[in-house]
């Protein structure tokens, strides 16, 4: 039997799930893969070795049973709503199992009266996840993914634009970490804890990218200019709408409508970049342009063709046709809390306390 200790990886299937436990397995670390079912991500992840565990992860029954036997857990919430469920879920779970130790993906943005349902939940899972002073806990608060912009990239393969709600395409104004370099920082925490308990890592990509930039970047690996044009928070929850993508919900459409204007605000911008990929995860971070080769070399759809053009022109076309979304009439329909004065992150005192340093600073980032 191996002597290291047995490590449960939550949405094990997920963004960076999928990447903590194969980067995990090649430390040859025993893992239980926590998925929602059997399919492709799932087939990849016993291929390398993972103990693949199907299960509801809002079921407390179910992650009772993925956690015995392990030691150390990385505590992923699901891009859905729900989140905190989950969280106190995998919590109680957790200090009935006695787990050593925890890594938990928080968020840049997490604080008490933020306006999104699901950054306060961050903020309130954080608090839960440390409240069992036997567990020591490794927290992981990136801001806004390179995946992010990756769920625009058919249209700049295929029409020549980069459509977001980002504000001047000049300002630069995030550097975005990829998936897998989230994961080193994971991984490097799960191995490690006497190192890095108690500690929070924010990974970043290496440099602060404008959105021109972030264009520039899709254009040079695609083999094509693109250019980038500032869309209305209202024409990209039509889009999002007419054209869902997998993780789509009301929540999670707030949840980017909400980000995007924390965006625009520079909140992503305050203390980026940071080393922490390359200090912690000990690999220097990939750039945007690497992030969208590597997207490309995984997905033949991108390809040029004129075929693959037209279906691109009638999605925009769909776009155009949908019918305005109300996002506050759809919170209130389905009962979500929100608060009387909701407070953005750079606004908030103590979000600012402890997290705008003076300087360049790249040491980690202690959370609130």
């Amino acid at each position: 039997m191996s002597a290291k200790p047995k490590i449960l990886v939550t949405s094990a299937s997920g963004k960076t799930g999928l990447h903590t436990a194969l980067q995990l397995r090649k430390r040859e670390f025993p893992v239980r893969a926590f998925v929602r079912r059997r399919d492709h991500r799932s087939e990849r992840l016993e291929r390398a070795g993972a103990e693949v565990f199907v299960g509801d992860q809002y079921a407390l029954a179910d992650m009772r049973r993925a956690m015995q036997g392990v030691q150390r857990a990385y505590q992923c919430a699901p891009t859905a709503p729900n989140g905190l469920h989950f969280n106190a879920v995998f919590t109680a779970a957790a200090y009935e199992s006695g787990l050593e130790h925890v890594v938990t993906l928080s968020q840049w943005l997490s604080s008490a009266d933020h306006p999104s349902l699901f950054t306060r939940e961050v903020y309130l899972s954080d608090i839960l996840i440390g409240m069992r002073r036997e567990m020591s806990v490794t927290t992981i608060n990136p801001g806004w993914f390179a995946d992010n912009y990756l769920m625009v990239l058919d249209m700049a393969a295929h029409l020549g634009v980069f459509t977001m709600p980002l504000g001047t395409g000049d300002v630069k104004k995030n550097a975005a970490p990829s998936n897998e370099d989230i994961a080193r920082v994971v991984t490097a925490a799960l191995i490690d804890p006497a190192t890095h308990a108690g500690q929070t890592y924010r990974p970043t990509g290496p440099e602060l990218l404008s959105p021109n930039e972030i264009a520039a970047a899709m254009g040079r690996a695609l083999g094509r200019r693109v250019r980038y044009m500032d869309i209305s928070e209202r024409m990209m929850v039509k889009a999002l709408k007419a054209l869902p993508p997998a993780n789509y919900s009301v929540a999670a459409v707030t949840q980017l409508a909400l980000y995007a204007e924390e965006y625009r605000r520079g909140t992503f911008a305050v203390n980026a970049p940071t080393d922490h990929v390359a200090r912690i995860g000990a690999s220097e971070p990939l750039g945007f342009e690497d992030i969208v080769r590597g997207t490309l070399a995984a997905r033949p759809d991108l390809g040029r063709s004129a075929g693959r053009s037209l279906r691109a022109m009638a999605g925009f076309a769909k776009i155009l046709a949908t019918s305005p979304f109300d996002l506050r009439r759809a919170e209130e329909a389905r009962d979500y809390p929100r608060l009387g004065d909701p407070t953005f992150s750079q606004d908030d005192p103590r979000w600012s306390a402890t997290h705008v340093r003076a300087g360049p600073d790249i040491s980690p980032v202690h959370a609130a």
